[in-house]
């Protein structure tokens, strides 16, 4: 086992050899630029010594530390069947210029093109440092109670059932449930918040969270594999995969773009010799170099993925998962957004919504009704006892269950009845009429057949859903529909208070699928869907663009999603429709800035009217352009 002084050494030398691997990138482009400099220097004040053969060799060896790489990725290209890359063109340009004898401007667009690939790999790992950031999380080890003793282990090792030990800043390994007291936890790898989670003995812990406060013990519930972090990294590799449709498209299109380039520049070196009186070889090859030049897409190869890694990236920092660029595209054509309600808008948690006692103050009235519900294991019992009592609570007997009614039982010498109205109607209890307009869930209590007051019990809107309608109505999204298999008249209950015009109840998982189907018949509408339980999955995988509660969801709706929200926050759904418009955006501004400038530049080019160095700036200054606004997405805030 390393001690903590040998693994503090081994972190210092790995910090020491990324940056002495990240400073020899720049030692070529380093060299040619010193000696393009010298060089240029020597030629503006005529130096003796510098002309002929030592001029040819002083610029061959400036170009040689930037072109060769360049010229041979060109080479292996073409042994790979691909000839007509942006490798060959700027090979083609630069050998060119040197054969026409404009040496400085060959090493400088060769110089030049090389630093646009460093700040090209630069910004490309500065996108992906949120995604690549979640590989650091993946647990390392597991202190796992075997033999008497906590050993350490790989987290691939631990059996579901078994207890783990976590320390203070160490990461849960495993998926489990928590057997401390309680516990702190930095969940920002899973959810994006970093606000610690307070989580407290029974309630589940997911791998990846760190520990901020004292020893803590789990029981694992989950193999390694299967654990959240795991599915998340998973996801998030292959969502790097995954091309939008307009990558896809510009990569098609360099391919049938770059050979038409290519004869093009022929024709312009060739053919103004059947048209022009005073024809110059010389001359017409060298603008035929500069639209090579001009013409390389690297502006267009480089941003567009670049501007979708950034998208990707600012997601994954604000707890949003897109398994694929496509989606991101996708994202940004939805104008109709359909929403399970339990779990989704509402937390899925029974509460205590309204207490009314009748002949009893309200403390009294909760003795008798917590008394009875404490011999039960229902859902809605488990959200009454959550009621706490200023005195010691009365004890419950002779209980017993009546079907589909409720209990019945002794409490404090007199007869309780605790259920629904059937249960009153069966012992001639008569109830208030209030009741018959309630569509919550309601608890009914009668104490020696005599109505004693009710408790309303209802699920609790979770603290963005109202925010997240306003909000999605501001983005343009007014097409909005609430679907549940929750009673209708809860439904519409939740529908009203939310502002929400079309929504619909108890509904079963084939019913919602077919009302996502009736949507889809309507072209016009582009649909996402939000869900996070197994009864979602059909209608997350039917919709335009299905996205799952990540957090509390079931494990069948997220790997059938297509974005996964970690936070379960109904309101990062708005954060996403954003980060994907603005993702698109600036694609497109790159798109648009590559292809004006470069057609302007291609136009003065073969008119003699722009040198080897304003196609410089077309090829390589237009690519810089496109990466810093790419890198742009880094920066923004969708609040």
């Amino acid at each position: 086992m390393k001690s903590k002084t040998e693994s503090v050494q081994q972190n210092h030398n790995n910090h020491l050899h990324k940056i002495s691997s990240q400073i020899k990138v720049y030692i070529p482009a380093i060299i040619s630029f010193t000696m393009l400099i010298i060089g240029i220097g020597l030629d503006y004040f005529d130096v003796s010594f510098f002309k002929d053969w030592v001029r040819i060799i002083w610029y061959g060896l400036a170009y040689l530390p930037v072109g060769l790489p360049v010229v041979k990725e060109g080479w292996e290209s073409i042994k790979k069947g691909a000839v007509f890359t942006e490798f060959l063109l700027m090979s083609i340009a630069t050998i060119g210029a040197f054969a026409i004898g404009e040496y400085p401007e060959g090493v400088a667009v060769m110089l030049f093109y090389a630093v646009g690939e460093l700040f090209q790999g630069a910004a490309v790992r500065r996108a992906k440092g949120n995604i690549k950031a979640l590989l650091d999380v993946r647990p390392k080890e597991a202190y796992v109670f075997r033999e008497g003793r906590f050993k350490r282990i790989s987290p691939e090792q631990v059996n579901i059932g078994e207890k783990i030990q976590i320390r203070v800043g160490e990461k849960i390994p495993l998926d489990g449930v928590l057997i401390s007291e309680k516990a702190a936890l930095n969940t920002a790898a899973l959810t994006g918040e970093s606000k610690p989670d307070h989580v407290f003995k029974g309630e589940n812990v997911f791998a990846g969270s760190i520990n901020l406060d004292g020893v803590i013990e789990i029981e694992t519930t989950k193999e390694f594999k299967d654990s959240s972090i795991a599915r998340i990294l998973d996801m998030v590799q292959n969502a790097t995969a995954r091309k939008s449709k307009t990558e896809l498209f510009i990569r098609k299109f360099a391919r049938i773009y770059t050979p038409i380039v290519v004869f093009l520049a022929i024709g312009v070196t060739l053919l103004p010799y059947f048209f022009v009186d005073d024809y110059v070889f010389r001359d017409w090859l060298y603008r035929a170099l500069i639209f090579l030049v001009i013409s390389c897409p690297c502006a267009l190869v480089i941003s567009i993925p670049l501007g979708y890694f950034g998208g990707l990236g600012a997601a994954s920092k604000n707890g949003i998962l897109f398994k694929g660029a496509s989606f991101l595209e996708a994202m940004t054509k939805i104008n109709t957004l359909v929403m399970d309600k339990t779990g989704t808008l509402t937390k899925g948690v029974f509460k205590i919504k309204k207490i009314k006692a009748v002949g009893f103050d309200e403390q009294e009235f909760m003795k008798y009704l917590l008394a009875m519900e404490a011999q039960s294991t229902h859902p809605i019992a488990k959200a009454i006892l959550e009621y706490k009592l200023e005195d010691t609570a009365y004890q419950a007997s002779e209980v017993s269950e009546i079907a589909g009614q409720g209990l019945k039982g002794k409490v404090n010498g007199k007869t309780v009845l605790v259920g629904n109205k059937a249960l009153m109607s069966t012992h001639n209890v008569d109830v208030l009429k209030e009741t018959e307009t309630l569509v919550e869930s309601l608890v009914l209590v009668a104490i020696d057949e005599v109505f004693a007051g009710y408790v309303v019990i209802a699920d609790e809107l979770k603290e963005d859903a109202k925010t997240t309608i306003t909000a999605l109505h501001k983005v343009g999204i007014r097409n909005i529909w609430m679907l549940s298999g929750d009673k209708d008249s809860i439904t519409q209950q939740v529908a009203s208070e939310l502002q929400i015009e079309n929504a619909k109840g108890s509904l079963l998982p084939e019913d919602k699928l077919n009302e996502v189907e009736k949507l889809k018949q309507n072209p016009n509408n582009n649909i996402a869907f939000i869900g996070d339980g197994i009864n979602d999955a059909p209608v997350l995988a039917a919709s335009d663009v299905g996205i799952a509660m990540g957090g509390l969801g079931s494990d069948v709706a997220i790997e059938t999603a297509d974005v996964v929200i970690q936070t379960d926050q109904p309101s990062k759904v708005v954060k996403a429709i954003k980060i994907s418009r603005s993702t698109r955006s600036i694609v497109w501004q790159n798109i648009g800035l590559a292809f004006g400038v470069k057609l302007i530049v291609l136009i003065l080019g073969a008119g003699g009217l722009a040198t080897m160095w304003e196609a410089v700036f077309a090829d390589v200054g237009v690519a810089l352009l496109a990466i810093l606004n790419a890198v742009r997405l880094q920066r923004m805030t969708w609040d």
